[in-house]
Parts: structure tokens; C-alpha cells; sequence
């Protein structure tokens, strides 16, 4: 079956869902605060990878309803490759196992999804989540599946409920997939829409036309974000979701390099984003995420206005319980990696964090003690009713205990990364930042950034090589053509440098861009400006140089969170020991008192897990906190 083309022509049976008057916009829903909170769920990713199937599915979902929908997890989530069928030589970069109607669309795999056989999609299996009081969603890889391109399929007119004709011409997939911008980590499956063309609009208009008319309540679209960012892409379909009569609500990924500026002119449009790589069960996972929550609640984007509500910087999911591995070609069947503290941790930087909590472990083997965590009353009261959340820095921390080397940091599994140059990182941003530009030409060969450094100047150079032709075979000609590269590392021969990554990588791999095998691909084209930034010809993005800070804190090794709570005198102070070794980790009150703007020596402090009472009467709140480990304090005025 490798390399056919799997199509599924369900010509009589989808024309219900093509009707000019299918799902037309009203105001009623315009308005609807869906996302006024940050939303609840679970996502079969972390627990299936790509292979869940109906029963194992609608089996999770009345779990949710029966167990987690109480404590407002209501969003149960189909995650990618839906329509991929499950045969030999299928996997996550296979071509020709994709199951699609006759305008190019994807189709649930008849096989895993046996319910939409008759023509109707997910909307059975939508209406029996419906059914339990829950609200369903899907992953959607962005832009338009390679196999559609290149069977130039029709594309669906909806106003029409016929083949979209334009300037006196019927236009098809090969009119507007872009083939010189296929998904840097899955190039075989999906590849940009142009937008700029009417066709491009009405291919997606039909897309989310459908899945509004299947009752798609929640769409994750991945491919369209952090280093394979298409603004563009995200307005359009956040436009486009904004006319169905149905609300649906929007979250985008991946989150890797995503910075407060990338963001900046893209939350408005959705109601969730990632802002971070996978988050997989290891601590070095985990640990990333303090940067980066502190960097987007420091930068006032945490319930920020949005599509629906307000939007809300997505962690990543919580895997715990019983889980996959990352890309697998199989189900659940190992218990997460963290300690039981970690784990403890995690859940309390998300709702300090306000972060989306979409729970990955595979329900029908969830334990008591999982259970009680990810629904402990005051974790998620302070995720949804508290305010002012942000990172407090007036602490002191010292070790109490030596550290522990079975969890040392420094015995990663991952590659060194070749763009940490003395201190100084690669990184990408938005052109508009201040630290995109800087990037010259030393010579004919060499592309070079200066930096300073403690005793003077230094340069970080990268080699020019010779442009290879497009992933669709077609050489790079024209003068503006001519103007880009590829860069290669001058003293190894590592491959090229990379604009985009692949998702298995984690939140704990290091930093992009990064080396990669040379391939023709856009990821790795760029084009030097004459205001000097370095532009990626793949994502639009530019590249920066930056401190490396990572590994700063790992002799201080203390974290704090600060919340206010929605009730008069109600304020939430985490402690967080990042730290290998116990640490004694004391929270300044005077300084505390600056921060919540009030006096606290007549208030009650009690920490949550413990229950035991605090003095705040002594200066400080100090307490010996375990590697890995937090303590949560409940603090009544």
C-alpha cells in the first residue's frame, strides 16, 4: 500500500456538508466568552501518539465526563494523523496512507473510525461526546495535504456547493499549495496554503466548514507556529472560524523558540498557544518552562484579549499516568518518568501559570493519587480565579542536602548544541526585534555576527554554501533567488543550519535553529538583508545572538510564584526547588508585602499540601524543600 494514494470518494454521502446554507455565520456566538478561563481537557497524544481509535477514544471521553468534567475538563481531544491508516510501512512520516474526501480534505481512517464510514466524519463520535456533556475536538495539521496536491484535487466552493471557479476557470490544490513550503518536520503530509488567492481562502473556508458541520467544538492546528511560523495562515483561519455559525475554539503549535514578541501580534486571533517544545515526562523537560512562563506573565500576556475570550500561553500537556513514547507507532503502555513530586511541580507552575491543563495519560488507568492531583481544588481555583500572576524574585535559597547524581542535569541524552557559541545562543525572533539585526558579510564565504564579551569583541561566523535546488526539485534562478544560501558550520561538518526542528524534539533540547543534514528544504535557505538580519526564506523570522543563560540557575536553584486570588485577601505564593540537592528556599515578606501591596501580619499563611500553619510574622516564610520538589502557600488576610 506504500505510495498509494488512499482517497476516500465520498461523493454522494458529503454533500450534505456542502450546501451553500451549511453553517453560516450568525452574532449570537460572536460574543461568547468561550475562552474567558484557560480551557480544560485531555488530548490523546501523550498516550496514543498517532494511532488511537474509536472505542480507546470514546472509552477516555466517558471518563472525562464521568470523573474529570466536575472540575471543568470538558474539552476531549482527537490529536494528529486521524485519517493516516495503520498498515505496514505507515508511520508519522509515511506518504500515501492518508484517507481524504473528493475535494481534498482529510477523512477520519475508515478502519480506527468505523462510525464515519456512512459519509458522516467525526459527527458521530462528536455527538456522543456532545452527549455526555463534554466538547470535542481534533488536531489539524496546517495548509493542505501533500497527497491532495499532487492528485490536483478540486477545491469546494461552499457558497456554491460546487468546484470553485474563478475568473472563468475551475482551480485545484495545485493552484495553491505551496510546495516550496512544506512542513519542515512532516514534508511528505501537509504544505502551506496560499492565502493570497481566492481558491487558497475557499480550500480552507471548506476545511473548517466541515469540521464545524461534524460539531468540532476546539481545532489544535500544529505546523503554524514557533519556528514554523505563518502569520498569515493563522489571521486567515482565525477569520475564517469567526463566519461559522458553530464557535470553534483555535489553539496553534508548535511552541519551539516562541518568544512574548512572536506572540505579540498573534494572540489577538487565537485562543491558545504553545510556547514551548514537547513536554515529555523527563525533568529536563520541565525545568525549560520557568524561563518561560516567567518571560510571557513578565510581558502582561497571560489572559490576553483573544479569539474567543482572552488567549492563554499553553505549557503543553501534562503527562502523566500511563503514556507512549514520542512519534510512536504504539499505544500507551509505560508509567510516566517524573517522581510523584515532579509531577507535584509541574502541576503547580501550570496553574500558577494560568496554562491551559489538557491531561495526556491514558484515562482508564488513572490512580487515585493522579487523580487527586491534577483536580486539588486550590490548584485549579488558583488557574482559574486569581490574577497578577507572575514570578517572585526577592527569595533566598541555600542547600540543605548534597545532590542527588541520579538526576543530575548534565547527563542529558541530547546532542551538544553546535549554535552555543562561549556563552553566546542562536536564537529566532521577529524581524521587528531589536536583536535581529547585526548580521554581516566578512567575505565571500562567511556570514558573521559580533557580540560583545567580557574583554572586548568577538564574532560568531557561519560559512556560505551553495543554494541546493527546492524540495520540489526546481532550482533556485532568479536574481532574487540567487541573493540566498544555506549556512554551514565553518569547523565541523555538521550539515546545515536549520530554521525549524522536528517536534520530537523537547522543550529540554537544545536551543534553534541548530545543524541539521543539508536537504532541499526552505528551513534551511536564508537571505542576508542590507540592514543585516538574517532572514529565514521558511518562516520569515530573523535570526538573533543571545546570552546563553541555561544552566544559570542551577546553583541558586530556587523558583517563586506569586498570585492574587479573586476573593478579598486571598494570595498564593509557590516555592520551587529546582535544585538536584534539598534546598532551604525563604520568601522575603517585606518584599512580598511590596508585591500584593498590603500588610500581611495579621493574615494566615498555611501550606497546601501539608496543611500546617506559617508564621509570616518573622520576616520571611522558610521552609526545606525537596529536589525537584514545591511547596504552596495559602495566605488568608
Amino acid at each position: 500500500m506504500a505510495g498509494m494514494l488512499c482517497v476516500a470518494l465520498l461523493l454522494t454521502s458529503l454533500i450534505w456538508s456542502a450546501t451553500p446554507t451549511a453553517g453560516l455565520a450568525g452574532d449570537g456566538h460572536r460574543q461568547q466568552q468561550l475562552t474567558a478561563l484557560p480551557p480544560r481537557g485531555w488530548n490523546s497524544y501523550d498516550s496514543f501518539s498517532w494511532i488511537i481509535d474509536e472505542a480507546a477514544f470514546l472509552d477516555n471521553a466517558r471518563i472525562i465526563a464521568n470523573r474529570l468534567l466536575p472540575h471543568g475538563y470538558q474539552y476531549a481531544v482527537i490529536d494528529f494523523l486521524w485519517y493516516r491508516t495503520i498498515a505496514a510501512g505507515s508511520g508519522v512520516g509515511a506518504y500515501g496512507f492518508d484517507s481524504m474526501d473528493q475535494w481534498g480534505r482529510p477523512y477520519p481512517d475508515p478502519q480506527r473510525f468505523p462510525s464515519g464510514r456512512g459519509g458522516g466524519g467525526f459527527r458521530p463520535i462528536a455527538d456522543k461526546v456532545h452527549a455526555t456533556g463534554l466538547k470535542f475536538g481534533i488536531h489539524l495539521m496546517n495548509g493542505i495535504s501533500t497527497q491532495a496536491v499532487n492528485a490536483n484535487m478540486p477545491i469546494l466552493d461552499v457558497r456554491t456547493g460546487k468546484a470553485y471557479v474563478e475568473n472563468g476557470r475551475q482551480w485545484r490544490a495545485r493552484d495553491i499549495g505551496l510546495t516550496h513550503r512544506t512542513c519542515a518536520w512532516m514534508p511528505k503530509g501537509f504544505m502551506s496554503v496560499n492565502t493570497d488567492l481566492g481558491a487558497g481562502r475557499a480550500f480552507l473556508r471548506s476545511l473548517y466548514r466541515q469540521y464545524a458541520d461534524w460539531g468540532v467544538d476546539f481545532v489544535k492546528l500544529d505546523c503554524i507556529f514557533g519556528t514554523d511560523y505563518s502569520p498569515k495562515e493563522i489571521v486567515t483561519v482565525s477569520e475564517i472560524l469567526k463566519e461559522l455559525e458553530r464557535p470553534v475554539v483555535l489553539s496553534i503549535s508548535p511552541g519551539t523558540a516562541v518568544t512574548p514578541a512572536l506572540a505579540e501580534n498573534i494572540t489577538q486571533h487565537v485562543d491558545m498557544y504553545r510556547v514551548t517544545g514537547d513536554d515529555w515526562d523527563s525533568w529536563k523537560d520541565v525545568r525549560p518552562h520557568f524561563d518561560v512562563a516567567r518571560s510571557f506573565a513578565a510581558a502582561n500576556k497571560i489572559g490576553a484579549p483573544g479569539l474567543r475570550g482572552r488567549s492563554w500561553p499553553d505549557l503543553d500537556m501534562l503527562p502523566f499516568g500511563w503514556l507512549t513514547d514520542a512519534g510512536a507507532n504504539q499505544g500507551p503502555h509505560r508509567t510516566t518518568s517524573l517522581t510523584f513530586d515532579e509531577q507535584t511541580t509541574q502541576m503547580v507552575l501550570w496553574s500558577m501559570a494560568k496554562s491551559p491543563l489538557m491531561y495526556g495519560g491514558d484515562l482508564r488507568r488513572l490512580d487515585d493519587r493522579t487523580f487527586n492531583l491534577i483536580t486539588h481544588p486550590t490548584l485549579l481555583k488558583i488557574n482559574h480565579h486569581t490574577r497578577n500572576n507572575m514570578e517572585f524574585g526577592y527569595i533566598h535559597s541555600e542547600r540543605a542536602s548534597k545532590p542527588d547524581e541520579q538526576s543530575d542535569l548534565s547527563k542529558s541524552g541530547y546532542p551538544i548544541d553546535v549554535t552555543n557559541n562561549g556563552g553566546m545562543v542562536l536564537g529566532l525572533s521577529t524581524c521587528s526585534d531589536k536583536s535581529a539585526g547585526g548580521w554581516h558579510s566578512s567575505s565571500e564565504d562567511r556570514i558573521c555576527r559580533s557580540y560583545g564579551i567580557q574583554n572586548g569583541n568577538a564574532s560568531f561566523c557561519k560559512s556560505k554554501a551553495k543554494l541546493l535546488p527546492t524540495s520540489d526539485g526546481v532550482t533556485m534562478s532568479s536574481e532574487e533567488d540567487q541573493a540566498k544560501f544555506h549556512l554551514a558550520d565553518i569547523d565541523t561538518d555538521d550539515g546545515c543550519l536549520d530554521a525549524s526542528v522536528s517536534p520530537w524534539r523537547t522543550s529540554s533540547a537544545s536551543q534553534t535553529p541548530m545543524f541539521s543534514a543539508c536537504e532541499r528544504h526552505t528551513k534551511q535557505v536564508w537571505e542576508l538583508t542590507e540592514n543585516g538580519q538574517l532572514v529565514s526564506s521558511y518562516s520569515g523570522l530573523c535570526a538573533t545572538m543571545q546570552s546563553s543563560k541555561e544552566g544559570e540557575n542551577e546553583t541558586t536553584g530556587a523558583r517563586a510564584w506569586t498570585a492574587i486570588g479573586d476573593k478579598a485577601g486571598e494570595i498564593y505564593v509557590a516555592i520551587f526547588n529546582l535544585d538536584t540537592a534539598r534546598r532551604k528556599i525563604t520568601v522575603s515578606v517585606p518584599d512580598l508585602e511590596k508585591v500584593v501591596r498590603r500588610k500581611l501580619a495579621r493574615c494566615t499563611c498555611t501550606e497546601v499540601w501539608s496543611r500546617k500553619r506559617w508564621s509570616v510574622m518573622k520576616g520571611g516564610i522558610s521552609a526545606v524543600v525537596t529536589s525537584h520538589g514545591s511547596m504552596l502557600f495559602e495566605i488568608r488576610c
